[in-house]
């Protein structure tokens, strides 16, 4: 009995101690974890890139879904638009009903649109400051409505349309995932870049045009992948349906020319003509930025009865097409019905376009735009400029192909303010062996457009020039469009 006794009190004794064994090396567990979990957070702060893979997670898995319902709906739009064109084509009295389809556009903005008809001003203005929204509507109506334009004979683009539906669906995944203002910025961008990128096909060009567009002379890398990501993803999403991009090519290839000793990796004469036909598109470009924003104003200035406006706007474009013979520049004007006249494609061949074919381009699209109609105007900017491009090339002996591939960018550089994405643009279009007239015709064009563009609420962030009174990081291109309006009526 005496023994059972002993080996019990022993096995209580062996059982206290190895609880309390179990108790110390717990609490050495614990130290050691919390000693290892502050070596990892003393780690982490000191290398950036951990924050950043954090970062790069995020944003990918929040861009996922507005590329792929953006390049869901561009394609949709790409589709819509080819299908409207080729029904045109095949029924030429549609035109007459442009001004009745532009009544019915107006009508949809005006009693059902809210602030969507602000288009892709609203979209910058959300980004410069969020908190007035963008309406998912935006997306729809703008689809729409470019379609009906194009289905009548409009003259208009597609790029303010992509944008569009960019910026409405970011703003609405946006408003889903309760988004801080910061991030809802960087998303509404990513938008951006997914339409421009899907549209054209051009992600890089896409991507730096979002960062690019916002203010002049200014641009904040923090949502540089993310916009990345957005416009590679939504361009992929729409070549999936079947989309294909019209291509472009430069036959022109470039030859090493001499001057004395020097051994130059470019031509002299091109360069040369390269330059004075870059201060012309930026002039151009200038004039039509100018003529868009001006008759607008005179439209609603002076027609009170709004509905009017694309009555008036759908007569002159029949007028127009009537004087002329031609419907060369009715739609987008990338190609013909017959394959010959006047065209974006065939701006490429010589002896192919008219003198003054980007002249009536500029005035069949600022009508159209400014009278109410929809779409974008950086098709039409490529026509104008790979047009008139064209033209100088036959008149100087430069290389046709060459110098309307600088038109075709440079003249968009000039409107938009977006020189370098162009420059990107021109070397995804049409390759990379041309890059230094690219840069060249961009550089110049962007600073001969002044400070205009097509988009007035497009800030200075740097001024052009020495303009003290562009300075202001707060002025938009609409404010110092009405102080020099301002300033001229004084004089006068």
């Amino acid at each position: 009995m005496i023994g059972l006794t002993v080996i019990f009190m022993h096995t209580v004794y062996r059982t206290i101690l190895i609880k309390d064994k179990l108790k110390n090396l717990s609490l050495h567990f614990k130290v050691y974890r919390f000693k290892i979990e502050n070596m990892i957070q003393k780690w982490t702060k000191t290398f950036d890139q951990y924050y950043i893979f954090k970062y790069v997670i995020k944003w990918f898995i929040y861009i996922i879904p507005v590329s792929v319902v953006v390049g869901s709906m561009v394609a949709l739009f790409l589709w819509l638009l080819d299908f409207a064109t080729t029904v045109r084509w095949a029924n030429g009295w549609l035109l007459y009903f442009l001004p009745i389809a532009g009544v019915a556009i107006v009508a949809l903005y005006k009693f059902k649109g809210k602030n969507a008809d602000a288009g892709n001003n609203l979209v910058m203005d959300e980004i410069h400051k969020p908190g007035g929204g963008i309406p998912f509507r935006m997306a729809p109506f703008v689809l729409i409505s470019t379609v009906v334009t194009h289905l009548f004979g409009g003259s208009a683009g597609r790029e303010g349309t992509a944008v569009q539906i960019g910026g409405s669906v970011a703003n609405y995944f946006g408003k889903i995932m309760k988004l801080k203002n910061e991030d809802l910025r960087i998303l509404l961008m990513t938008g951006i870049a997914a339409g421009f990128g899907a549209v054209f096909g051009t992600p890089i060009a896409g991507a730096i045009f979002a960062l690019e567009v916002l203010a002049i002379g200014r641009i904040k890398y923090d949502a540089l992948l993310p916009c990345f990501f957005a416009a590679t993803l939504a361009n992929l999403v729409c070549t999936l349906y079947g989309i294909h991009h019209t291509h472009y090519q430069i036959n022109f290839h470039e030859q090493a020319t001499s001057i004395g000793f020097f051994h130059l990796k470019f031509n002299y004469k091109i360069l040369f003509w390269v330059t004075l036909s870059a201060v012309l598109f930026g002039l151009i470009s200038n004039v039509f930025s100018e003529l868009s924003h001006s008759i607008k104003s005179i439209a609603h200035k002076h027609v009170k009865w709004k509905f009017a406006i694309p009555v008036i706007g759908g007569v002159l474009i029949i007028a127009l097409t009537f004087i002329l013979g031609t419907t060369d520049y009715l739609g987008l004007g990338v190609t013909t019905q017959s394959g010959t006249g006047n065209s974006l494609v065939n701006a490429f061949k010589p002896g192919t376009v008219d003198n003054f074919s980007w002249f009536w381009k500029i005035i069949f699209t600022v009508i159209t735009l400014s009278t109410g109609f929809k779409g974008g105007e950086v098709t039409p900017l490529f026509f104008i400029g790979a047009t008139l491009g064209n033209v100088i090339a036959m008149h100087t002996g430069m290389p046709v192909d060459l110098f309307a591939a600088l038109g075709f960018i440079a003249v968009f550089a000039g409107a938009t303010n977006t020189p370098l994405a162009c420059t990107l643009m021109g070397v995804e279009l049409f390759g990379g062996e041309h890059v230094l007239y690219f840069a060249l015709a961009c550089f110049i064009a962007y600073y001969f457009s002044g400070h205009s563009g097509i988009y007035t609420s497009q800030r200075v962030s740097v001024s052009k020039a020495d303009l003290t009174d562009h300075l202001n990081p707060k002025n938009t291109l609409k404010h110092i469009r009405e102080n020099k309006n301002n300033g001229n009526e004084k004089t006068n």
